[in-house]
């Protein structure tokens, strides 16, 4: 049986991105992983480098994914790395940004460096914001701050002359919470009737990398779920 398309996971060992190159790879997409750590179910695993700068890191992940994909070109590269810190500016604000900036916003860059060389024509590329960065977070201001650089950056990438293929698109989702394992940990007591399962962002991601439902390029979708039940609202 023939592959059904080329997919990259940017975050694949995390539990988002675990679960969406286990539901391409059931669904016979050729899977990669970009990750700190191996996903050993993926078709290829490219290995980021703590150590590296981030333009090192760009260098390396560039090349490796131009030896893993061997000329051929991408259907989709979804970016679901990312972390949460919180803080405002009393204490260690110059810490918790510049490690958001490292895990949301680097990544996101180098989504889209990847995007403007690997992707085909009519692709999909998917950045990972967060709903709570269309306001103000004083709570946590070093990860407000970066996630609102994503959605400003998808904005910038879905106008012409961004770089990136022709008739591509670049939709950002906006999450509250996702049900995790480890937000299940850390917050028992939450109404998880409330927060976004896994499998409804993998399926989505599919539908999109198939060219299905594809919200307009340049769109921050919001992810509400109430009464399990998740809402794409466009922001």
């Amino acid at each position: 049986m023939s592959q059904a398309g080329r997919v990259l996971i940017y975050g694949g060992r995390g539990a988002l991105g675990a679960k969406c190159v286990s539901y391409f790879k059931t669904n016979n997409f050729w899977v990669g992983s970009i990750d700190l750590a191996e996903n050993t179910e993926a078709d290829y695993n490219i290995i980021v480098k703590k150590d590296e700068s981030f333009q090192q890191q760009e260098a390396s992940i560039l090349s490796s994914v131009n030896s893993a994909l061997n000329g051929s070109k991408l259907d989709g590269i979804f970016c679901v790395a990312g972390g949460w810190s919180g803080g405002n500016a009393k204490k260690d604000l110059a810490k918790t940004a510049d490690l958001m900036w490292q895990q949301s916003v680097c990544s996101s860059l180098i989504t889209a460096t990847i995007a403007a060389n690997y992707l085909k024509d009519g692709g999909i590329v998917q950045l990972t914001g967060a709903k709570a960065a269309l306001e103000g977070t004083p709570g946590m201001i070093g990860y407000g701050l970066a996630k609102a650089a994503v959605h400003q950056l998808t904005k910038s990438l879905a106008q012409n002359g961004s770089g990136l293929p022709n008739d591509s698109s670049v939709v950002a989702i906006l999450p509250i919470t996702l049900d995790t394992p480890m937000n299940r940990k850390w917050m028992p007591k939450a109404d998880f009737s409330t927060w976004t399962p896994l499998e409804f962002i993998a399926e989505l991601f599919l539908k999109w990398a198939s060219g299905k439902e594809r919200p307009q390029s340049g769109t921050l979708l919001q992810l509400v779920t109430t009464e399990s039940k998740t809402e794409l609202i466009p922001a």
